[in-house]
C-alpha cells in the first residue's frame, strides 16, 4: 500500500497548546542526528543480521497517524516474516510470525531505533504518544483524538515504559483485538492525554532516562 502524495489528514485534530515547540524540535533534531551518527555501526550490524536471518527487507514500513492527523510511514527494523501484517496488526504472546532476530530486537526495543529517521524528518519526536495505525485511532473519542494528535507522536512515552509487555498481556486474552480496544487502548490514551496537556523538555528527559533504565533492567 503506497502512501498518497497528498498525505491525508484525519478529522477532529487540534493544534498543540502547551510546551515550547521550537525548543522541543531543536532538541529532537540534535539528538536524532547525533544518535544516527553514533549508532550507525550498530544499525548496520542489525540490518545485516535481519537480512541474513530471514528473507525480506530490513525495514518494516507501516502507515501511522501523526500530528494533526497527517499520515506517515514509520521506520522500524523488520521483526516478522514478510506478509505477517495480513494476519493481524496486533502481536500477541509468543507470536509465531516473529523471526529469530525479531525476538531479541523486540525484547530490547532495538527495532525502534530506525524511528530516529522519522524524528529527523519531523514526523515524530523522541518523546510523545506512540503513533497508532488509523484502524485504532478511529476508536479514540473525538475530544481525546484532538488533544492526542495535537503533538508529534514519539518513540517512547510513559505508556511505552509502564505497558512494555502488553503483547504478553494480550496473549492471555480470549479475544486480543477486543482486549486491546477496550482495555489496553484506554489506558494508553490516559497517558497520552496527560502528556499532551503538560509535557515539557524536562519531562522528556525523564522519560528518555526511564526508558533506557527499563530496557537495561528487563
Amino acid at each position: 500500500m503506497s502512501l498518497p502524495d497528498s498525505r491525508p489528514v484525519l478529522p477532529c485534530c487540534a493544534p498543540a497548546a502547551h510546551g515550547s515547540r521550537a525548543l522541543k524540535r531543536a532538541f529532537d533534531l540534535l539528538a536524532s542526528a547525533l544518535g544516527l551518527l553514533l549508532l550507525a555501526p550498530l544499525l548496520i550490524a542489525l540490518a545485516l543480521w535481519i537480512k541474513s536471518d530471514s528473507p525480506g527487507p530490513v525495514f518494516f514500513r507501516q502507515i501511522r497517524v501523526g500530528r494533526g492527523g497527517v499520515l506517515f510511514r514509520i521506520h522500524k527494523f523488520r521483526t516478522m516474516q514478510v506478509g505477517a501484517e495480513g494476519r493481524g496488526q496486533l502481536t500477541v504472546g509468543a507470536d509465531a510470525r516473529v523471526t529469530g532476530a525479531g525476538r531479541l530486537l523486540r525484547k530490547t526495543k532495538l527495532d525502534e531505533l530506525p524511528q530516529l529517521i522519522d524524528v529527523l524528518l519531523g514526523d515524530m519526536s523522541l518523546v510523545g504518544p506512540r503513533p497508532e495505525v488509523p484502524k485504532y485511532v478511529a476508536h479514540y473519542p473525538d475530544e481525546v483524538k484532538a488533544l492526542v494528535l495535537s503533538v508529534r507522536p514519539g518513540i517512547t512515552d510513559w505508556a511505552s515504559i509502564r505497558m512494555i509487555d502488553e503483547n504478553e498481556i494480550l496473549g492471555g486474552a480470549a479475544d486480543p483485538e477486543r482486549a486491546y480496544i477496550e482495555e489496553i487502548l484506554p489506558q494508553k490514551l490516559d497517558y497520552y492525554v496527560r502528556y499532551a496537556q503538560s509535557h515539557s523538555l524536562l519531562e522528556d528527559l525523564q522519560i528518555i532516562m526511564a526508558t533506557l533504565l527499563k530496557i537495561i533492567t528487563r
